[in-house]
């Protein structure tokens, strides 16, 4: 019964393909504007003098990167051991606020009692400024790790739950007809309709997912820890070293784009039967 429905909705959903246009970092218009945004920065210091406290010359920023860049992963002068301390507890983060944010979601839209019980107090949540939260989790689970595992998985929740619960929601009802026809189980029609049909929105919110652990994770650092890339800012702006922090937001730009494009590569890989369903 499982491949006969499975050949059914394939049968039923073809549609004309409507794929979204994605601009690579490879393209030409992206390379052009960033020389354009360096050309402009080094005309903004030299002709407007800037003070190098301000805005420093883009050569400084270079040798601060090189600077944390060129010595051994091991070595705590480097900038390797505070972003694998980000980065690792981004990712714990993530995966704990994206699976709680995959299940609540399915569950919301599977069961309508539960998502009228959950979704004033999700929306309620989310509508917190994250920033007057932060000091009580930090309060709460110290100033190590913990901290920014809750932080990066509370901002990583609300993007997946979201999306997760509107791709379910927005199977159409023949689908749904076709499956009970079959005498399939509530879990069959999750499995074989539902979520492939929810899976884009939540590569979708797994995109703001991402980029969001990766800020709760700095902003717990600001807050209070010991290591990681929020502690290296903290660090440089104590100084002055205008041109260090700088280098460390270059990398954090690096890294999410990074993130952004391992998820756009795992969602071609996985909603392969979109683009073939809507052909």
């Amino acid at each position: 019964m499982t491949d006969l429905a499975n050949v059914a909705v394939s049968a039923m959903s073809q549609k004309p393909a409507s794929p979204r246009r994605r601009v690579s970092l490879g393209s030409p218009i992206a390379w052009i504007g960033l020389a354009v945004l360096i050309l402009s920065w080094i005309a903004a210091v030299n002709l407007l003098n800037i003070p190098s406290y301000i805005l420093p010359k883009p050569e400084a920023v270079v040798r601060a990167l090189w600077s944390g860049l060129a010595v051994s992963p091991a070595s705590p002068l480097g900038y390797y051991l505070p972003l694998w301390s980000t980065l690792s507890n981004a990712a714990v983060g993530c995966a704990i606020g994206v699976g709680l944010g995959l299940v609540i979601g399915s569950l919301m839209a599977e069961v309508e009692a539960i998502e009228r019980l959950v979704m004033p107090y999700a929306f309620a949540l989310q509508s917190l400024p994250k920033v007057a939260i932060a000091p009580l989790i930090v309060i709460w689970f110290g100033f190590g790790d913990g901290s920014k595992i809750a932080i990066s998985a509370l901002l990583s929740f609300f993007p997946v739950l979201i999306n997760s619960f509107t791709g379910l929601r927005a199977v159409e009802p023949e689908r749904i007809d076709l499956m009970r026809s079959l005498s399939a189980s509530r879990l069959e029609t999750y499995r074989i309709v539902k979520l492939p049909n929810a899976a884009p929105f939540i590569f979708a919110g797994l995109d703001m997912a991402v980029v969001y652990a990766l800020l709760g994770a700095i902003v717990a650092e600001f807050l209070g820890a010991q290591r990681g890339m929020g502690v290296v800012i903290t660090q440089a702006q104590a100084v002055s070293d205008v041109a260090g922090v700088f280098a460390a937001l270059i990398i954090l730009g690096v890294l999410g784009i990074v993130l952004h494009g391992i998820v756009r590569w795992c969602e071609a890989k996985v909603v392969h039967w979109g683009a073939n369903r809507k052909k």
